[in-house]
């Protein structure tokens, strides 16, 4: 089978940009146990790269057959871990960022475009302000707790990316939380003290001791495995050789 290349993106520190891997997508071998695995998906709710890696992580494991044993938490990172509580005007804080708002503009170009192949359409005109998302995160770990992360991930993601709504705003988050299936008075309450704060920091930190500087980053059974958002054929045969690889240990 021919090569091909994949186009990923990966957010960090620095901003975010695309790369290019050679991979030759194939089969992979099928698991002979199906022992549950755990996957982890290190992100931030802001960051672009990390929004179409869900998107082309469900459609990965759509392809694969039989259907991977893997559980899927989300843990944290933030991108901007010194960004103040309200957050900062976008083009403010991007111009300053990458150098010019014209940069910053040619890199949203290139987000969008590869949003539109992976049916998201990213609305950079509504977004109005970058967010601090340490309070999206302690609603993420809450879901966790009740087992209704991937809605709320999705939400969250859409929100900022497609409705250009502030994720910092406690209205906003607990609006997403009651569609997702969470008590609202139960989030208001969550959200209004600390509770998850301390666990989202230091999932967030031990993230970076591990030398995670990019997201979003995959973990599988505690080895990451890879970086970025990878096309769905090419996602599906890295999991499923990942998986098949710790089933043989």
């Amino acid at each position: 089978m021919k090569n091909t290349i994949e186009e990923r993106g990966v957010c960090g520190f620095g901003g975010c940009s695309i790369g290019v891997t050679n991979a030759a997508p194939g089969k992979g071998a099928p698991a002979e146990r199906r022992q549950m695995h755990d996957l982890t998906i290190v992100s931030d709710v802001i960051c672009p790269w990390c929004f179409l890696a869900k998107k082309n992580l469900d459609k990965a494991l759509e392809l694969t057959d039989p259907k991977l044993p893997v559980e899927i938490t989300w843990r944290p990172f933030e991108l901007n871990p010194t960004m103040p509580k309200g957050g900062i005007d976008r083009r403010e804080y991007r111009s300053k960022k990458f150098g010019s708002w014209a940069r910053s503009q040619v890199l949203d170009a290139q987000v969008a475009e590869a949003g539109a192949r992976a049916g998201i359409t990213f609305r950079h005109d509504l977004m109005a302000r970058t967010p601090n998302t340490l309070q999206a995160h302690r609603l993420i770990w809450l879901a966790g707790e009740k087992g209704l992360q991937d809605g709320v991930v999705e939400a969250l993601f859409r929100a900022y990316f497609t409705e250009g709504r502030d994720v910092s705003e406690t209205s906003v988050l607990i609006e997403i939380a009651a569609r997702a299936g969470i008590d609202k008075e139960h989030a208001s309450a969550f959200l209004s003290g600390t509770v998850g704060t301390d666990e989202v920091r230091f999932e967030a930190q031990t993230a970076m001791s591990r030398g995670i500087s990019g997201v979003p980053t995959f973990i599988l059974d505690g080895e990451a495995i890879f970086s970025g958002a990878l096309k769905p054929d090419l996602m599906a045969v890295r999991l499923r050789e990942a998986v098949f690889a710790h089933e043989k240990q």
